[in-house]
């Protein structure tokens, strides 16, 4: 089967996941700097354009925006005015309170989506989209427990990670087919053509995970 003995790339992450951040000072600028990112990357302007408006250096800038320096009320004042905000706006991620969604389960919302008519059941398991992040995300878990004639395929913007927990189906992406069993799972640019080609055995239960920036539209 095309596609079935890939293995992933082995490539560097830009983050590592478990670090754990001793709380200090260091948490209000670079929450400043998250916010002052996500405004900038909003409004359509490059850290060199923001930083010449803001009559700042582009390493200062860099630096704002990373968290490494606390920058001056003058400065915060000549970014958010550059950037259309009150400079309180540039306060609001470190001021309000993250926290975490918890689904019991059985108790996702059901959702319509193109392939529902293919006799696909959609659980929504959550939804994150913060107002200081261009970048939403949407975890789904889906359900096919009747062979169909047509299977859909889906196009849309963003990433998409599948994870299959119970039976067996062959997927498609592009022109490439993938056997899926369970604890298989295929991570793909979601803008390709790609759904189910072929039931296997049923029950099948799988995550689908889609993340997307949010000025994109979706199917």
């Amino acid at each position: 089967m095309p596609g079935a003995g890939r293995k992933a790339a082995s490539v560097p992450l830009q983050q590592e996941p478990h670090v754990v951040r001793v709380p200090g000072g260091n948490e209000l600028q670079a929450a400043i700097g998250r916010e002052v990112r996500a405004r900038r990357k909003r409004n359509g302007m490059t850290a060199t354009e923001l930083a010449s408006a803001a009559n700042i250096s582009v390493g200062m800038m860099s630096k704002i925006e990373n968290g490494v320096i606390s920058a001056s009320l003058s400065t915060l004042q000549a970014l958010s005015r550059e950037l259309g905000v009150p400079m309180t706006a540039l306060f609001k991620s470190f001021e309000e309170e993250r926290g975490a969604l918890f689904v019991r389960a059985g108790t996702g919302v059901e959702v319509e989506r193109r392939g529902t008519r293919a006799g696909h059941q959609y659980n929504l398991l959550g939804y994150i989209g913060s107002g200081s992040s261009p970048v939403s995300v949407e975890p789904y878990l889906i359900t096919l427990t009747s062979h169909t004639d047509t299977f859909p395929l889906f196009q849309h913007a963003g990433i998409e990670f599948l994870y299959l927990l119970e039976g067996e189906i062959t997927y498609r992406h592009g022109s490439t087919l993938y056997h899926m069993g369970p604890g298989d799972s295929l991570f793909f640019e979601a803008d390709t053509p790609h759904g189910p080609e072929q039931l296997t055995k049923l029950p099948i239960r799988f995550l689908s995970i889609i993340s997307y920036h949010l000025g994109d539209s979706e199917d």
